[in-house]
C-alpha cells in the first residue's frame, strides 16, 4: 500500500523552518520528512536540531552527494542520526553532477556505477557493525563502528536503467526523482528486480519525490514546474533520463522543458482530483512511497501557500 512522505521544499537557512513540517510527521499519518543536499544548514544536522526539539521522526535523505564525505563518515553520520532520533532513517547518496565530482575531487569518477558500489559496499559494512576491509579503486576504507545500526537503511538516486540494476544489488530503496510514473512500470523498475534477482536478495523498495502544484487562477503550470526543476532540466544526467522516459526537454527554451514535464506527468499539476490521480498512477507502476514536493508553489508564491497546497492534497487522500 502507497505510503505518504513529505519532501521539504526549500532549503533551510535556520533550522527552526524544519519545525513545522517535522510537527505534521509526528503529530499526523504522514510517513516520513524527507530534505535534499544542502550547503547553508547541513541536512543531517537540521535533522538532528529538529530530535532535540522533541521532534523524533522517521527521516530521509534525499540525496545527499559522495563527494562530500568518505563512507566511514557517511556511516558515521547516519549512525548518528538514527541513534539521536531513535527513528528509522533512509540514508540516500549519489555521485551528484560530474562538475560538481571535478568541483572536489579535480576529476569525475571515470565509473560511476563503480564509485556507487564501493561506495554502498563500504557503508553497509561499517553499518553491520563488522570489520570492513576495502581497498577499492574510488573508497579505500578499514575499520569498523562496532555496533551494528538496524535503523539505518541505504537508499541510491536512481535515474537510469543501469543505475537501477545496481540499486537492485546494493541498496534498500531507489530514490527517484522528477521521473514518470510510466517510466517507474517500465524501466526502473524491471531494472531493479533484475539487480535484486542477481544478487539474490529482495527488490528495494521505491520511493518516487513528487513535484506538483495545484491549478490556481492566474498560475501557468510550466511557470510552477520550471520554479521547482530549473537546475534539473539544465542537468545531462536528467535529460537523458526524459528522453528515455519519452520527454524531449533537451536544447527547449527552459518554460517550453517544464511544460513538456507537465504534459508528461513528471510534474503534477491540476485540481485535487487530478493530482490524486497522479499519485494512484504511481502507486499502479509499483512505487511505495512519494514524497510530496512542493517545492515550485513554494518558490513562486511562498511557504503558507506550499503548505496549504500540501495540506489539502494530504487530506484529500486521507493521511490528515
Amino acid at each position: 500500500m502507497l505510503t505518504y512522505s513529505v519532501m521539504l521544499p526549500f532549503s533551510t537557512t535556520k533550522p527552526d523552518q524544519l519545525v513545522p513540517y517535522a510537527s505534521m510527521v509526528e503529530w499526523t499519518a504522514v510517513h516520513r520528512l524527507w530534505q535534499g543536499q544542502s550547503v547553508v544548514i547541513e541536512p543531517h544536522q537540521g535533522f538532528a536540531h529538529a530530535a532535540g526539539s522533541g521532534l523524533r521522526i522517521p527521516l530521509g535523505l534525499a540525496v545527499t552527494l559522495m563527494p562530500l564525505r568518505h563512507p566511514f563518515e557517511a556511516a558515521v553520520q547516519a549512525a548518528s542520526l538514527a541513534r539521536t532520533t531513535g527513528q528509522p532513517l533512509v540514508a540516500g547518496y549519489g555521485p551528484g553532477p560530474k562538475l560538481f565530482q571535478q568541483m572536489l575531487r579535480g576529476k569525475p569518477y571515470e565509473s560511476q556505477l563503480g564509485a556507487v558500489r564501493e561506495y554502498v559496499t563500504a557503508m553497509r559494512g561499517l553499518l553491520s557493525g563488522k570489520p570492513v576491509a576495502q581497498d577499492g579503486e574510488y573508497f579505500t576504507c578499514h575499520g569498523s563502528l562496532g555496533v551494528a545500526n538496524p535503523l539505518v537503511e541505504i537508499g541510491l538516486g536512481v535515474l537510469r536503467p543501469r543505475m537501477a540494476e545496481l540499486a537492485g544489488e546494493v541498496a534498500d530503496v531507489a530514490i527517484t526523482w522528477l521521473t514518470p510514473a510510466s517510466y517507474i512500470r517500465d524501466t526502473i523498475r524491471p531494472a531493479l528486480e533484475e539487480g535484486a534477482r542477481k544478487a539474490g536478495r529482495p527488490v528495494p523498495r521505491i520511493v518516487a519525490a513528487v513535484p506538483m502544484a495545484l491549478e490556481r487562477h492566474g498560475r501557468e503550470p510550466a511557470e510552477v514546474a520550471l520554479a521547482s526543476n530549473a537546475a534539473h532540466l539544465r542537468g545531462p544526467h536528467y535529460q537523458d533520463m526524459l528522453a528515455k522516459a519519452g520527454v524531449d526537454v533537451a536544447g527547449k527554451e527552459p518554460i517550453e522543458a517544464a511544460a513538456a514535464l507537465v504534459e508528461s506527468g513528471a510534474f503534477l499539476s491540476g485540481d485535487l482530483d487530478r493530482l490524486v490521480a497522479g499519485l494512484k498512477e504511481f502507486e499502479d507502476a509499483g512505487v511505495d512511497e512519494v514524497a510530496l514536493n512542493f517545492t515550485g508553489v513554494q518558490n513562486k508564491s511562498g511557504p503558507r501557500k506550499a503548505m496549504e497546497e500540501l495540506r489539502l492534497v494530504l487530506k484529500e487522500v486521507g493521511v490528515l
